[in-house]
Parts: C-alpha cells; sequence; structure tokens
C-alpha cells in the first residue's frame, strides 16, 4: 500500500483527503477513493481535468500514481486565461487614460 493525497479547491472551501492506495492505482482511481465527490457534488470525474502536484495529466485512468504523490481535481476555467489577462491589461489601459 502507498499513501497518497486528493484534493479540490473552491474559491471559499477546500479539501485534501489522505488515503492508502495499492500500488498500481490510477489517478483517475485515487480521486474516486477520496470520495470528494460525496462533499463536493459538482465534480464530474469522468470529465474533470486533474494533475499530479499542478502539473496536468492527460489520461487520469491510466496514469499511476506513486508514493506521497498529490492527485489535484481541477474545476473548470470560467474564462480563457489569455481573455482574462487581456480583460485586465484593457482595464489598467482604460484606468490610466482616464487618469491622465
Amino acid at each position: 500500500m502507498i499513501q497518497v493525497e486528493v484534493a479540490y479547491a473552491l474559491p471559499h472551501d477546500q479539501k485534501i483527503v489522505k488515503l492508502k492506495v495499492e500500488e498500481g492505482c490510477t489517478v483517475y482511481e485515487a480521486a474516486v477513493r477520496s470520495k470528494l465527490k460525496d462533499h463536493f457534488p459538482e465534480i464530474d470525474l469522468n470529465s474533470a481535468p486533474m494533475g499530479i502536484f499542478g502539473k496536468a495529466v492527460r489520461n487520469p485512468k491510466g496514469e499511476l500514481i506513486r508514493e506521497g504523490q498529490r492527485v489535484e481535481i481541477y474545476r473548470p476555467l470560467l474564462i480563457d486565461p489569455k481573455a482574462a489577462r487581456a480583460n485586465r491589461a484593457a482595464k489598467v489601459k482604460a484606468e490610466k487614460k482616464a487618469a491622465d
């Protein structure tokens, strides 16, 4: 058995679950066994992006987890990061122009 963690976070709530799984357990299986879906019913483990220590995993059902790793279940993006940066830059530019 190996010890791993599974994490999920919202802006106002987060939970990290420590669990023991057998060697050969996948990222997806660890997420299911964490029972985080009971605490966060909005999680769709079949489609939610997942990663290990902040690095995205392309195939959670095929990627094996190792001792001490932390599986992270990611929320869907509300806005594309490039669009968010462009919006912030436009806002700063508008504020600077208004101050001149």
